[in-house]
């Protein structure tokens, strides 16, 4: 990969934009769960978009909190040593993507391996951690470590069941969205002057 230049006009305002959406507050808060979930020999990165990058960049520690979320098997292979091959770092990446979303991260919350491995994003990487760290906390199952108010709880679902009685005695019942006339009146309601028709 060629090392890329400076961006400008309209790429630089569009990189700018970007950039500003990366949240400095949210970035401690992941670290700390990270940490958490995966233990002290992650390590931590240093402070700042750059080295947040650069710590998550090869793959390996991505790798180790997916796995951390699963019981056995576990579904990220994780090399004896962190890749050095740009392709290999790559790779890994998206093995962590895949799993992200085999657990339930949706695709639109997921980011692109070169959002990461470029830096061109920054945001979204941390918008795809957010959302495996509420999925984490939502799931309850014993796998999450950390805080659990540092993410929100997803909508769960609240399935009813109705009985066929119950359904039949619905049919009886007209809706308002059915139409009716109750509490309908025009009387007091005023249409303004009436037209004048001169002959």
């Amino acid at each position: 990969m060629a090392n890329k230049g400076p961006s400008y006009g309209m790429s630089r305002d569009v990189q700018s934009k970007i950039e500003k959406k990366y949240d400095d507050e949210l970035e401690d808060r992941l670290v700390e769960w990270i940490v958490a979930q995966c233990g002290s020999s992650v390590g931590r990165p240093d402070r700042g978009r750059l080295g947040f990058q650069v710590w998550l960049k090869n793959g390996i520690v991505l790798s180790q909190l997916v796995n951390s979320l699963y019981p056995d098997p576990k579904p990220v292979k994780i090399p004896d040593s962190p890749p050095t091959m740009v392709f290999k770092q790559m790779e890994q990446i998206a093995q962590f993507l895949k799993a992200a979303e085999d657990y339930g991260v949706v695709k639109t919350d997921m980011f692109q391996t070169v959002d990461l491995f470029e830096a061109k994003d920054m945001a979204a990487v941390q918008r795809t951690l957010v959302a495996l760290g509420s999925l984490a906390v939502t799931k309850n199952d014993g796998h999450y470590h950390g805080d659990p108010n540092w993410f929100m709880k997803k909508a769960q679902e609240h399935k009813r069941e109705f009985s066929e009685s119950q359904l039949k005695e619905g049919k009886n019942i007209i809706g308002l969205q059915m139409g009716t006339n109750k509490g309908a009146s025009q009387a007091g309601m005023s249409y303004g002057r009436p037209r004048q028709i001169i002959s």
